[in-house]
């Protein structure tokens, strides 16, 4: 219909940040993690931590991350998630696309 504008309405778009425990280095947690994250069209990044931890950030629409931690919860099949919290979101900016694993 001329004159008439289509307006796309989003869902809430939100960022969190999540420190998975248990046995995630060295089993492709950050590979997998980075895979399902484009899967669901987030933007983020993960990095393993000294303690063995992986620490997660992501950003999206509400309900991806929402599916995302629940993914993360479980891990892949070669990993053994103990716990998976979420922290605050830090100050580090997320990338302007994509999922980074950074070192």
């Amino acid at each position: 219909m001329p004159g008439r504008r289509t307006i796309q309405i989003r869902g809430e778009h939100v960022r969190r940040a999540w420190t998975v425990s248990g046995h995630v280095q060295g089993v492709g947690f950050r590979w997998w993690t980075a895979r399902q994250a484009e899967t669901l069209g987030l933007r983020g990044w993960c990095r393993n931590l000294p303690n063995g931890d992986v620490e997660v950030e992501a950003e999206g629409e509400a309900e991806a991350v929402t599916a995302f931690e629940r993914l993360l919860a479980e891990g892949p099949a070669n990993a053994r998630v103990s716990s998976c919290s979420v922290r605050a979101a830090g100050a580090s900016p997320v990338p302007a696309a994509g999922f980074e694993i950074r070192r």
